[in-house]
Order: structure tokens, then C-alpha cells, then sequence
């Protein structure tokens, strides 16, 4: 460890908040990296193909760079594109297929923190910091339901190209924004799609303009649905459910989509100190952004904890401004007192 490089700051992911903390910290002067598991925002990589956002283009600007798209709703390719010029436009020195195993106290090199890492070779790398930024958001971690069959081949947690699924029959397991979605595009694309909901209806928090085209595919019998219904084991050809009356009910199936939401990873949070509190919500400081543990901070989606519809990316990418801030702040005090 000894003659290693002690950066300022490390940020890890790089999704929208990760890119915007990077960004606030080349602005201010400090030495970062920012490390990623995957590609330049992952997430949105993983999106499907042919998404929409649901929000407008300028809440989806860092940096201060306009999002330029003649749609009212931009596509995720034109995010794609945004993110990579933003990222280029800055020189921003991200380190791609870096996933990060650990974070932990160094005392005794000079710097706060040892932050372990691997790269897609399987290789080990070790890196100093006197501050660590996690971003590392929700959406590589969906919910399992813990049922038999859920491992098999035919079956998803993720949607992807309705196209697929022409002529499949396909079970959608979801009642939110996802799930309504697939089993509109699906249905369009010519699949036969049921969907199957724990919940006596429809969640309330699915967007209005989709709300009533899923409620009529459902009341004419395009897309057919169960409601107050639970999935209990999945078949190569069949989903078991238990219907609202306690009856089961297989249904045939060539493919299945878990759409159950998903939640962000705090095993890296827990082992560097952090606490937790309801819902998984780590212990931070709203204006700093700071973890209970110093020099430890928190950016984006993991945020919420389990509460994942608490923090978007047209929140979410304030937090670096928030972050630099306080820490070229508690230098700048740092500073002070060592003069007089």
C-alpha cells in the first residue's frame, strides 16, 4: 500500500448521478474516478430498447448541458447519447468493468479509505481515497419471489424487445408502471399476454396516460388479467397460481416476466459502517449527502432504500453539487485551521 496514489474522491457508478458527482468534482478541482460495474449508465443501457422516459429532457440534464430532443418524452437512445457526449464534453475519467467488492477504513496509508475492486479479467485492484461516493442505484437487483421454477430459462425479471414474444403466450407478473407497459407492447407485437397481480387492482401509481389504455385492453378481453391472485411455482410450460379465491390455476406459459420491482444492494454500505434505518434507508445527511460514516457518501437511487420511486434521476442529480460542496468546504475549514 505503501507509495499508492491517494485521490480525493471515488465514485462509484456511473449512471446519471455518478457522472453529475464526477462532474462537480472536475469543476471543483479534485482528483476522482469513477469506477462501474458495466457500461456508461448501465442502467439505461439495460432499459428496453424502444422505452420512453416518463419525464421531460431538461430533468434529465447534468452538468448543465441541454438535452436536446424534438419529443416531448425523450427515448433511451437519445439518453444514451446525452450521457456519452456529456461524459466526452468533460474528459471525465471513468473506469468501465471495475466492480467494486469493498470499502474500508485505511488509517494507517495516509487516507480514509481502501477501496477493493475487480476487473472483467478477475484481477484484484486496490485504490486509496479521502472520500468515497456510492451510486450504485436499484436496478441490477430485482425482487425474487423465492418460488420454484424461478430460475428457468424461459423466465425474466427484466422486459426487453416485445418482438420476441410474437405469438407467445407470456405471463406478466407486476401491477406498476413496467408491468402495464409490457403487456401493452406485447400485446401490440401479437403475443397472448395475461397478467397476474397480487393487489385487488391496478397500483395507483401508474402514469395517467397509461392507466386507461391497460384498463380497456383488460375490460375488452385483449389482455387478460388476475387480480388479488399470487404465483406459487413456475412449470417449462405452466405458472401456478392462486387465484383471488383461493383456487389454482395454471396457466400456460412460453414465457414469464417477474416485472416485481426491484432494490438497491447495501451489502458495500453495511460493511463500510453504514447504518440502516426502515425500508433500508441509509443514515445521511439530506444536505451533504454524507453517510455516518465521514467521508462516506450516498448519490441517486440508493438513496430511497426500499422506497425505489423516492428518487429519480431528475432528483437524483443534485446530489453530487451537494457532495463536492461539503467536501471542498470541510477542506477549505480543514485549511483554516491548520494556519492559525
Amino acid at each position: 500500500m505503501g507509495g499508492m496514489a491517494v485521490r480525493d474522491l471515488l465514485i462509484v457508478g456511473a449512471g446519471p448521478s455518478g457522472l453529475a458527482t464526477a462532474i462537480a468534482a472536475a469543476e471543483a478541482g479534485l482528483d476522482y474516478e469513477v469506477l462501474e460495474k458495466g457500461v456508461l449508465v448501465n442502467s439505461v443501457f439495460h432499459f428496453p430498447p424502444q422505452m420512453t422516459f416518463f419525464t421531460s429532457p431538461d430533468l434529465l440534464e447534468i452538468g448543465g448541458h441541454p438535452f436536446v430532443s424534438p419529443y416531448e418524452k425523450p427515448t433511451r437512445h437519445e439518453a444514451l447519447r446525452y450521457y456519452r457526449r456529456v461524459a466526452e464534453r468533460h474528459g471525465l475519467a471513468v473506469t468501465l468493468g471495475e466492480t467494486v467488492s469493498a470499502v474500508t477504513a485505511a488509517p494507517a496509508s495516509g487516507a480514509q479509505f481502501l477501496v477493493t475492486s475487480s476487473g472483467a479479467a478477475g484481477n484484484l485492484r486496490e485504490r486509496l481515497a479521502q472520500q468515497v461516493v456510492i451510486a450504485t442505484g436499484y436496478y441490477d437487483q430485482p425482487n425474487r419471489l423465492g418460488i420454484p421454477g424461478e430460475s428457468l430459462p424461459h423466465v425474466a425479471h427484466y422486459y426487453g424487445d416485445p418482438h420476441a414474444h410474437w405469438r407467445q403466450r407470456v405471463v406478466i407478473v407486476g401491477g406498476r408502471n413496467s408491468a402495464a407497459i409490457a403487456a401493452l407492447e406485447l400485446y401490440r407485437a401479437g403475443a397472448h399476454v395475461t397478467l397476474v397481480h397480487r393487489g385487488e387492482a391496478l397500483s395507483p401509481r401508474i402514469k395517467y396516460w397509461i392507466r386507461p389504455d391497460i384498463e380497456n385492453r383488460i375490460r375488452e378481453g385483449a389482455v387478460q388479467a388476475h387480480f388479488g391472485a399470487t404465483i406459487e411455482a413456475i412449470t417449462p410450460r405452466t405458472v401456478r397460481v392462486r387465484a383471488a379465491d383461493g383456487q389454482p390455476l395454471d396457466l400456460e406459459a412460453d414465457a414469464v416476466l417477474l416485472l416485481t420491482g426491484y432494490h438497491p444492494d447495501v451489502a458495500l454500505l453495511t460493511a463500510a459502517g453504514v447504518t440502516l434505518g426502515p425500508q433500508q434507508v441509509p443514515t445521511f445527511h439530506p444536505d451533504t449527502m454524507e453517510t455516518n460514516v465521514p467521508g462516506l457518501y450516498l448519490a441517486g437511487g440508493l438513496v430511497g432504500g426500499l422506497d425505489t420511486g423516492a428518487i429519480f434521476i431528475e432528483n437524483g442529480r443534485f446530489h453530487g453539487e451537494q457532495i463536492v460542496r461539503h467536501i471542498v468546504g470541510r477542506r477549505a475549514t480543514v485549511s483554516r485551521d491548520r494556519s492559525t
